[in-house]
Order: C-alpha cells, then structure tokens, then sequence
C-alpha cells in the first residue's frame, strides 16, 4: 500500500505543520517523506506535527525517515538513506530527545506503530499526543 500524505499550516500560538500520514511508511516510500519534510523546512517550517492517525504499518526505513525528520528540524542533514543498516543503528542510539521533542511531535499513532516507537527506543526523541488539537496546543 502507497504512503499518502497531506500538509496543512495551523496558526497556533506558533505556526505548525501539520503532515498526516496514511497508509504505510516503507522502504518504497520513506525518501520522499524525508524529502518533502526538507522542502517544508526549507520554506520556513520550524513546527512541525506528523498526525499518525491513519498510518497503518511501519517498517525500519519509517523509524529512518522519523529520526531524519528530527535531524531536519534541528538544522542537520537527513540519515544517509544509502548507509542502510547503520542508518538504523544510528537511530537506536540517538535518543537525547533536546529541541527536537519540541520542533517534532507526533500525535495518534496506531497501537503498532506505537509498539515500533516503543521497541526501537525511537519515542523517547517525540512527544506524543492522543490527538491533535491536544498535540497543536503543545507548541
């Protein structure tokens, strides 16, 4: 199944992105996440919320993207996406957490997503919320 995504720009006590994910995150699909997440912060966006509601599966190159989208909004490059097995090994060790818990938070991920984040030590880098007006009133 395809990843669908939509972007939306919320006025909130700062301005928030708003990127919903959809379907699955997979190695078919995470680099253009990863990408568009680049563009967005290229044009200016410094808030940014990725509402899990409707992503169903995620497999290790979703826990790549995530932990490239942190990097991104902390001014950094993305995880090399060719480095495979290192990329991921990088993100099991990179759980500080810092400005990123606020410049990306998450919100209504499925239960085994969530299960995923958990497993992967991955959720400690996220505040999560149980929805997103919840997650928008955070920033």
């Amino acid at each position: 199944m395809a990843l669908e995504t939509t972007t939306e720009q919320v006025d909130a006590r700062v301005p928030v992105t708003v990127v919903a994910l959809g379907g699955e995150l997979d190695a078919s699909n995470f680099a253009g996440l990863v990408e568009a997440v680049q563009g967005l912060y290229a044009s200016g966006t410094r808030h940014l919320l990725l509402d899990l509601s409707d992503l169903r599966f995620m497999a290790s190159s979703g826990l790549v993207a995530l932990h490239s989208i942190v990097r991104i909004l902390d001014g950094q490059s993305p995880d090399d996406a060719e480095a495979g097995w290192d990329a991921l090994h990088a993100v099991g060790h990179d759980t500080s957490g810092g400005s990123s818990q606020t410049a990306v938070q998450l919100c209504s991920p499925q239960p085994g997503v969530q299960r995923v984040l958990d497993r992967t030590g991955l959720s400690r880098l996220f505040r999560t919320h149980p929805d997103r007006q919840a997650a928008i009133s955070a920033f």
